[in-house]
């Protein structure tokens, strides 16, 4: 019996190997230069023959292989990359990934709770590294992003993670870094499956539904003034939103609803707005700028919100926003949103292709969402001092035919580019090649 039991449990320790994520990249021990590629350093500057180095998680050197006479000696490791492309690790902001690992499968689904204010909600201590979903970001560059609790009106705190850790708590590269509302919506649609008609009218309760959000900041300002009798962790959890030591992500879409938030939250005296979603931005994009307010425009590669609206405004959106000066980043969600956060390179494609500059658009996808995270001090840019998180492309990045990534640095690791999905390709790659 104690033999059926040690190989039943050797078995499944075999199987959990086999099921689980690459194994993280161990720290860096060596320094590490590459050289001769094109280095496109995310705000908007591009250096054709680079010398890139980093040493102990952190770059050294980023200077014009040109007109800079390099020892190379001094490294450990140097990596031709004459005719590839480094790029900064690509962030995605507003993800659920880590947070649902298969949508049909009740108890792997952990992206929201029940009730309506769960400012107290951490998503950072239900993230799962062990993810299958997360591993397939890497092979297309995005190496960081934000993730973020859904449903209900005050949805929870988000965190910001990077993508080859153990556990949480490696991950974590800013914790609760922002608090995320759902604001009510001034119109609605029939319910189809109650048998209304699909018709757009009216939200009778958009003035209550704001009410309710005002009655809650006002409670929580007041008791995190001191002011409260007996503790209370949801108004507690918008300590941060008052002080400033964490941003405010408002989810609107609508015109009215974008100005009648940014309003809301100024009045409150929060400082640190963020719009997400922000389909029909583009009327109120002076709003934004007068109010510095950044959006975190919904991704192209969807249907217009409305039906008056141009059936290409989504792909033109965040160049339309950017040309009017308003800081822009691009939403993976929607249908498969953690599935397709892995195309955010080909998202800001998208935009350079319906109006912005191809290092602009790089910027959408690096030194702008590290800005509007507040990590801009560690990421978003190849520049000395931030973390050596970054990659080497065969080609351009933002094109699926040319994003081709042979090696990809995370804090200076040297992480594993190998999913599930690379496996399965080599498997029946050979199968179809007549190997056995």
């Amino acid at each position: 019996m104690k033999k059926i039991v040690y190989t039943f449990l050797c078995m499944l320790t075999g199987l959990s190997v086999l099921q689980a994520q690459q194994t993280p990249a161990a720290k860096q021990t060596k320094s590490i230069l590459i050289t001769n590629a094109t280095a496109h350093i995310g705000d908007g500057k591009v250096i054709e023959n680079s010398f890139i180095g980093f040493k102990d998680g952190k770059l050294t050197l980023v200077v014009d292989a040109t007109i800079s006479r390099i020892d190379m000696t001094q490294f450990d490791e140097v990596i031709e990359a004459s005719g590839k492309h480094v790029y900064p690790g690509f962030i995605v902001v507003n993800s659920t990934l880590g947070l649902v690992e298969i949508d049909a499968v009740k108890a792997s689904d952990d992206e929201r709770e029940i009730g309506q204010m769960n400012p107290n909600i951490r998503s950072l201590i239900a993230y799962n590294t062990e993810s299958k979903v997360i591993e397939t970001m890497r092979p297309n560059g995005v190496l960081a992003g934000q993730i973020v609790p859904q449903g209900g009106t005050i949805a929870g705190t988000s965190s910001v993670v990077q993508f080859d850790a153990w556990n949480w708590e490696d991950a974590a590269i800013k914790t609760d870094d922002a608090i995320h509302i759902n604001w009510p919506n001034s119109l609605s649609r029939g319910r189809w499956w109650m048998g209304e008609p699909n018709t757009i009218k009216k939200n009778e309760k958009y003035a209550e539904n704001i009410e309710t959000l005002k009655t809650y900041f006002a409670e929580a300002k007041a008791y995190n003034q001191g002011k409260g009798s007996e503790r209370n962790l949801p108004l507690e959890a918008m300590k941060g939103v008052f002080d400033s030591s964490q941003k405010l992500f408002i989810h609107a879409d609508g015109q009215r609803e974008i100005v009648d938030a940014i309003t809301f939250a100024e009045a409150m005296g929060i400082k640190d707005i963020i719009i997400v979603g922000g389909a029909e931005a583009t009327p109120v994009a002076n709003f934004l700028v007068e109010h510095n307010v950044p959006v975190v425009v919904t991704r192209p590669h969807s249907l217009p919100s409305m039906e008056d609206i141009d059936v290409k405004g989504p792909y033109k959106l965040a160049a339309d926003l950017h040309a009017k000066g308003v800081k822009v980043t691009i939403d993976p969600a929607g249908d498969m949103e953690r599935m397709s956060s892995r195309n955010l390179p080909f998202y800001a494609g998208t935009a350079a292709v319906y109006g912005i500059d191809k290092e602009e658009a790089i910027s959408l996808i690096t030194k702008n969402p590290a800005e509007i995270l507040g990590i801009d001090d560690i990421m978003g840019t190849l520049e000395s001092g931030k973390d050596a998180t970054l990659f080497i492309s065969e080609g351009d990045a933002l094109d699926m035919r040319t994003n081709i990534i042979s090696k990809a640095f995370i804090q200076g690791r040297d992480i594993s580019l190998e999913t599930h999905q690379t496996e399965l390709y080599h498997r029946y790659n050979e199968k179809i090649n007549g190997q056995p």
